[in-house]
């Protein structure tokens, strides 16, 4: 039987990078999937690739930012396939290594709605189905920047806070059967770090925070990160719930 065989993961930011590979990674294990993403056309093609591992896969354009939109993805979920078993809350957006000297308040606001606020929305709507079937997990993707603070003000900030959210979720629904747990990534090439995106990075501060980490070490893939976040999304780790796992070769250590 296939580890996620029967199950219903929604997957966020699921058109691309990590977001992407953990929807095929799901799709080779048997969960249905509802994928979510703001790029119509990437998201429908991801829907297809997955559907080619004998699966149904629905695609909902949504802005994770907009709890509207996040009702709509939960409620989709449920009417396509009567239940959520698990979500994955990994849409986000890299913040460019602002430093807060650098960081302006509009910067701020939108790196907060994408990379926390979007989780706080969408675990809040689907939690209420996971609690009605006493069962379900949730992984958030939080990164190292989240844990050791080496990123810009607004990324390190908001992936910190989904750390905290895992916690007090993990907390309060572990009576009823529901976990949450964390993964973070380390250096992980993905379009949102490609040569075209760091040229626009504050790259000073980059090399600052590069030099309280081991770079010289491999990049985890996106399939490394995927694999991590199955573990958790799995029946395998039915005794795991609140915790956080780095993901990044020992670049951290």
């Amino acid at each position: 039987m296939k580890r996620l065989e029967n199950k219903v993961a929604i997957v966020t930011g699921a058109n691309s990078g990590i977001g992407a590979a953990t929807a095929l990674r799901f799709a080779q294990e048997g969960a249905n999937l509802v994928l979510c993403a703001r790029r119509v056309a990437l998201l429908e093609d991801m829907a297809k690739k997955c559907e080619a591992y004998g699966v149904q896969a629905v695609a909902v354009p949504a802005d994770m930012t907009s709890h509207d939109d996040c009702i709509k993805v939960a409620q989709t979920a449920v009417e396509q396939f009567g239940k959520i078993d698990i979500l994955v809350n990994c849409a986000g957006i890299a913040d460019k290594h602002r430093p807060i000297s650098e960081c302006s308040d509009e910067w701020w606001d939108h790196v907060i709605a994408i990379d926390q606020t979007s989780l706080f929305y969408m675990s809040k709507e689907v939690l209420p189905y996971m609690e009605k079937a006493q069962s379900g997990s949730i992984v958030n993707i939080s990164s190292i920047g989240g844990v050791f603070g080496s990123a810009g003000i607004s990324y390190s900030a908001a992936k910190s806070a989904v750390l905290g959210m895992t916690k007090n979720i993990a907390i309060q629904y572990a009576p009823n059967g529901i976990r949450c747990n964390a993964v973070c990534p380390g250096p992980t090439p993905t379009p949102l770090n490609a040569p075209e995106q760091v040229k626009t990075f504050c790259t000073w501060f980059a090399d600052r925070c590069a030099q309280h980490m081991n770079m010289t070490l491999p990049e985890a893939s996106v399939e490394d990160q995927a694999n991590a976040i199955l573990f958790f999304a799995s029946d395998e780790s039915k005794a795991v719930t609140g915790q956080v796992l780095v993901v990044d070769h020992g670049t951290t250590l």
